[in-house]
């Protein structure tokens, strides 16, 4: 990040410097009042619990003496450079725009019901073969964590990668207004924060407004394989181009084989030519969005060949079915989050991996609102069909997981359900073996990555 005068922060931001000359300068922008640093400067964030304020006398004690602050009494005592603004949130959101348009990158903002993360790592990973490439850090796609992001870029960076969050109407639309993108990417419209929404029409009127501010020059990619996409004509002042396995895509995705642990194989075809990809990540579902990541590339500058070395050198973030082992049992962790539909995407990397016994331990999944005994419901149904040896389901929601895998027909003897974490744990002794692979998911406030460790440890 290029330093900043806080004569620039106040106009940009609107607000008005109250402490410090106006020729101090910062190098850096902090929410964390635990990691700032002399010469950044501190934004106190207020939200419906917290207010950040109350942490600016710990972060001057580590030498942080620049404030933005929408409390003129929460500076009082303090040697300090401050500006006052009405928001601190919005103000900061102003300077990250103003310095994000300062560097004249190519955009591209992903977002989707689920797969936005690992298309977005995808995504990264392609154009890093061409340009110096920003990203969004870790899952970091609200406002905050946008501008956090941006402000870890610098002016030698050629393209970024941001992707774009939302649990309600208008706040991807609040987000593009910052980012600008070249190109959109929505991967999926499914059922996640329906329980803020109301509906799945809605979940796609808000993944739509990526496109909010796009022209002739922009481009929306989309998978044509969703039944909401799939509706979309490229009759829009933009282009819209899809990827999936459905006939009109003109990235089309065929021959799919899935190696469990081992990754995924798949033809890609575009402008009547195919190629072979091979992917190092699970989950067969990662084939579409690895194209969804090719099409972007290619309104970008990058070749599908550049694209195609780019996928070979994938990781994905966070704990999306990552492979952890001890002695002879394994792991598949996805407990980073989870809807209906990737749990049953996650059910069939379960099958196709090498093991002795499979077994899927399920937690509830959150945000389905009305819909979530119909969303756990139907994963249990879809487990049944599937050639697993037992189900254990965890928390009071993913008791419909259990009870829709009896109602299709699947074993009771090899189903049980726990209330809560604690009684799993009281039952768990003899119960895992060696040959065995484990699947454990649900949603990430569920927090099934204790089950993960506890299993390890044992």
């Amino acid at each position: 990040m290029r330093k900043f005068t806080f004569k620039e922060i106040e106009k940009v931001t609107g607000g008005r410097q109250i402490a410090g000359s106006p020729d101090a300068t910062i190098d850096f922008v902090s929410f964390d009042s635990r990691e700032v640093e002399k010469g950044q400067l501190f934004v106190p964030v207020v939200g419906e619990v917290h207010d950040a304020h109350k942490f600016i006398p710990g972060a001057a004690e580590r030498g942080c003496d620049c404030f933005l602050v929408s409390r003129a009494e929460a500076i009082e005592g303090l040697d300090c450079n401050a500006i006052l603004v009405d928001d601190t949130t919005k103000a900061i959101l102003r300077m990250a725009k103003d310095y994000l348009d300062s560097l004249n990158l190519k955009k591209v903002a992903v977002t989707g019901s689920i797969g936005k993360t690992s298309t977005r790592d995808m995504m990264y990973a392609i154009l890093k073969e061409k340009y110096n490439t920003g990203c969004s850090q870790k899952n970091y796609n609200t406002s905050v964590g946008i501008a956090m992001t941006i402000f870890s870029f610098d002016e030698s960076m050629e393209a970024a990668v941001l992707e774009t969050g939302m649990d309600r109407m208008g706040e991807i639309d609040e987000l593009v207004q910052i980012i600008e993108p070249d190109v959109g990417i929505i991967t999926f419209v499914g059922t996640s924060h329906i329980e803020h929404l109301g509906s799945r029409e809605n979940i796609f009127k808000a993944k739509m407004e990526i496109a909010n501010y796009f022209g002739k020059n922009n481009t929306l990619v989309i998978n044509g394989d969703n039944d909401m996409l799939s509706t979309l004509e490229n009759d829009r002042e933009y282009a819209v181009i899809k990827a999936g396995s459905c006939d009109d895509a003109q990235f089309r995705v065929s021959d799919v084989e899935d190696f469990g642990e081992y990754g995924i194989a798949y033809t890609l075809t575009t402008d009547n030519k195919s190629y072979s990809i091979r992917l190092n990540v699970p989950g067969a579902h990662n084939a579409v969005n690895s194209a969804l990541a090719v099409a972007a590339a290619s309104c970008m500058g990058v070749s599908v060949e550049e694209a195609v070395k780019g996928l070979h050198k994938i990781q994905l973030t966070g704990r999306r079915l990552k492979i952890r082992e001890k002695g002879g049992i394994k792991i598949i962790d996805d407990t980073y989050n989870a809807s209906p539909e990737s749990m049953m995407s996650a059910l069939t990397t379960l099958v196709n991996t090498k093991g002795d016994r499979k077994v899927a331990i399920l937690g509830g999944i959150n945000e389905l609102g009305q819909m979530s005994y119909e969303g756990h419901h139907s994963v249990g149904v879809f487990a049944a069909g599937q050639p697993i040896d037992f189900l254990y389901t965890i928390s009071e929601p993913a008791e419909a997981i259990s009870k829709g895998f009896v109602d299709a027909g699947g074993d009771p003897e090899k189903v049980q359900h726990f209330d809560t974490k604690a009684d799993f744990f009281m039952e768990m002794d003899g119960r895992f073996e060696d040959g065995d692979v484990i699947l454990i998911k649900a949603s990430r406030g569920r927090e099934l990555e204790e089950v993960v460790e506890k299993i390890l440890e044992d």
